[in-house]
């Protein structure tokens, strides 16, 4: 094997997936929290415009940046809703976000380079960045009044001479947490002082529940520097569809584009259609998505709250819960990660990812957090699978 490959992580939720599979398998019943997969349905008019693309024929090749239509679509998007002005030229279509991720460190990192990136966080930032030959610098959060705040300490501390990138995931996988007016100001500053190329991580931007989403692009001197990582995967439930796009500086995009020609090709011609609908069509699927999931929120943050030796905030975007379930653990008597997942699945059939699934751990992290995501799961069950976990906690 090539010595790189040593480097590569990957999603250690899939082995969770594939453990509560395992034991559904034995007859028992799962709760599944552990992905952040949808089971809500595409919108109906997405999909009969992906039909449609189909019968006249749009299953071959296509423009390497995306079709005209789907970039143009992504520019006003992006522009109306964040305050900045984009043409098709700064929009690289692509199969799903995590290509992003990929294309953004082969685009501006070399072997050596540092870059910063949340810990916990999207395990695809550590893995990407090491795969590739850089040196990834980690950055945690601290808890807050109402839901996490970036340890500003510790990413100061971390940027070197060599620190060249700085990735940036507001609307925050696993934690839920959403950085405010004066954090980004504080980031931006810190991007500009250091001279940091930043990706803007926006996977949940449409995922919230009340409030406006805010980005650091739209910044002064930010719109220069930054790619903004977009899917539609959550917004629409296309998880499977594998559609996004990088939106940034007209040369960056240039080169992504480039990647996209060596890399494949295209994105599927006709998903890209559905992509163009998604954005200018009828929206009330969207709609009717986010109040299922808030829902499905409330119901899952009342009942952890109401488990002893847990806590968790209300956040007020993404579909997943970051509780801190130090107390829980030292009731139980149980001292690992894994001890608590394992021993939760199989009494309560409840399975759920850890904080070591997002990232190793920092220096001095004392208190122990797991994460649920309620995107694949419904209120009904959600409420018959914590109260059991509820119980085995007492």
């Amino acid at each position: 094997m090539a010595e790189r490959i040593s480097r590569l992580g990957t999603e250690t939720a899939f082995a969770v997936s594939a453990e509560a599979n395992a034991w559904r398998a034995l007859g028992h019943t799962v709760y599944p929290f552990h992905l952040g997969d949808m089971d809500l349905p595409t919108p109906e008019n997405i999909v009969e415009a992906a039909f449609r693309a189909i019968r006249d024929g749009k299953t071959g090749y296509c423009p390497n940046a995306g079709i005209p239509e789907l970039r143009a679509a992504l520019a006003d998007e992006i522009s109306a809703t964040h305050d900045l002005t984009y043409t098709p030229e700064n929009v690289a279509v692509q199969p799903g976000g995590k290509p992003v991720i990929e294309k953004f460190l082969l685009t501006l990192m070399d072997p050596g380079d540092e870059v910063l990136y949340p810990s916990p966080g999207f395990p695809i930032y550590e893995s990407q960045i090491e795969f590739l030959g850089g040196v990834a610098k980690p950055y945690g959060f601290v808890p807050g009044e109402k839901n996490f705040l970036l340890d500003f300490d510790a990413i100061e501390a971390a940027i070197t001479p060599r620190t060249k990138l700085l990735i940036f995931n507001n609307l925050h996988n696993p934690t839920g947490a959403e950085s405010s007016d004066e954090e980004i100001s504080a980031l931006a500053e810190l991007a500009l002082k250091h001279d940091l190329y930043v990706l803007s991580d926006e996977a949940y931007w449409d995922v919230r529940y009340s409030g406006r989403s805010r980005s650091i692009a739209s910044l002064p001197g930010m719109a220069e520097r930054t790619i903004i990582l977009y899917t539609f995967s959550k917004k629409y439930a296309m998880t499977g569809w594998r559609l996004g796009g990088a939106i940034g500086p007209k040369d960056l995009i240039a080169h992504i584009a480039t990647l996209n020609v060596n890399q494949e090709s295209c994105t599927t011609h006709f998903i890209q259609w559905a992509g163009v609908e998604a954005l200018t069509g009828e929206q009330s699927g969207p709609e009717e998505i986010l109040g299922v999931l808030k829902a499905r929120r409330d119901a899952a943050v009342d009942l952890l709250n109401d488990t002893p030796g847990v806590s968790c905030y209300r956040p007020e975007a993404t579909f997943y819960l970051y509780p801190d379930v130090t107390g829980l653990m030292e009731r139980k008597g149980l001292a690992t990660y894994d001890e608590l997942r394992r021993a939760a699945l199989e009494q309560t059939g409840v399975s759920f990812c850890t904080r070591l699934h997002f990232g190793r751990a920092l220096p001095g992290e004392q208190r122990r957090y797991v994460r649920f995501a309620y995107s694949g799961i419904s209120a009904e069950l959600i409420r018959e699978g914590l109260g059991r976990f509820s119980e085995w906690a007492q």
